[in-house]
């Protein structure tokens, strides 16, 4: 089990479900809230997320990819912990599971009532499915040719945010797309972090990433106009929140910004990665870079839903119309 556990990358989790809490806590701002949809929502982006994981794991192994040049941690097919038959299993069982939440999902969303919507999504699902597999694994997987960034900043951040508040809302509220762009923008940062670690393993493996066709150079910069950019989006989507749904829209509200401390380690992870010139100095900043976006989307959405009531109101209220 522990060696299943360490081939699902954990550490990479709390950053999928950020944008499937700012959607759904926006949706509650609006005084629309479902915890089935909710639930499912981030069963179905986890279960993506280890999918990817496995994948991941599985592709680079038999491709020779994940070799003695890779600086990061062992991986399970190329320490020999799990077999590539077994994860080949292993990524099937994810992938009907992961499905059959997406289709759980959309169910509960939907219905019968907005069979369009359904469809829509359903698509959208297969393609997340299909797209975390063929990242590394086939004949010509795109991660092989730095469309990796691509997928990565749509399902985890676009579609994850967006979508699962209009799940909910079964409207789209353009303001989301900043929260949106921001959690997508972090995404894709974590996997430059993993990129520009893994560049010469990767350069040697024929694995073109951005990296390997950029450098390790232009990769910082990259990394510095993810980061930076998410920061700026974050901010003006809690001035725009702040002042066109708050109650009283013509107070300002202090307290709505203390997500602004987790910028702190954020500046401190860029100027690590500023003065960073050997790679395997790069791997304890995939962490700290996942969990300080996790707990920017948490904070952002508690605030949410502050602004309307306080969330012990809206709780008891909400559980006292579910009794009646």
């Amino acid at each position: 089990m522990r060696k299943w556990i360490e081939a699902a990358r954990v550490r990479t989790l709390p950053l999928s479900v950020s944008g499937i809490l700012v959607g759904s806590f926006f949706a509650m701002s609006e005084s629309r809230f479902n915890w089935k949809v909710l639930i499912l929502a981030l069963a179905t982006t986890i279960g993506l997320q280890v999918l990817s994981n496995f994948a991941n794991d599985y592709g680079d192994g038999v491709k020779g990819t994940d070799n003695d040049d890779r600086v990061g941690p062992k991986r399970a097919i190329q320490s020999g912990d799990i077999s590539p038959g077994a994860m080949r299993f292993a990524i099937f069982v994810t992938a009907f599971l992961t499905l059959v939440s997406a289709i759980l999902l959309i169910y509960k969303s939907f219905g019968q009532k907005y069979f369009l919507y359904s469809i829509i999504f359903f698509v959208l699902g297969i393609l997340a499915i299909a797209s975390a597999i063929r990242y590394t694994v086939g004949k010509n997987p795109y991660g092989y040719r730095g469309y990796g960034d691509i997928f990565v900043f749509v399902f985890f951040g676009l579609v994850s945010t967006v979508g699962v508040s209009f799940m909910i809302l079964k409207y789209v509220e353009p303001a989301l797309f900043l929260p949106a762009t921001a959690i997508g923008f972090l995404s894709v940062a974590v996997l430059n972090l993993n990129n520009m670690r893994d560049e010469v393993s990767d350069r040697k493996a024929n694995k073109n990433t951005l990296i390997v066709k950029k450098g390790f150079a232009w990769g910082k910069k990259y990394h510095f106009f993810l980061v930076v950019s998410a920061m700026i989006l974050f901010l003006v989507f809690t001035i725009l929140f702040d002042r066109f749904y708050d109650v009283d829209p013509h107070q300002f509200n202090i307290d709505n910004y203390f997500f602004l401390v987790f910028y702190i380690p954020l500046i401190l992870h860029l100027k690590r990665v500023k003065k960073t010139t050997e790679q395997r100095l790069l791997d304890p900043e995939l962490k700290k870079v996942a969990v300080t976006t996790f707990l920017i989307s948490l904070t952002i959405s508690f605030q949410m839903i502050y602004l309307f009531s306080d969330l012990g109101i809206y709780l008891i209220e909400m559980l006292l119309d579910k009794f009646n």
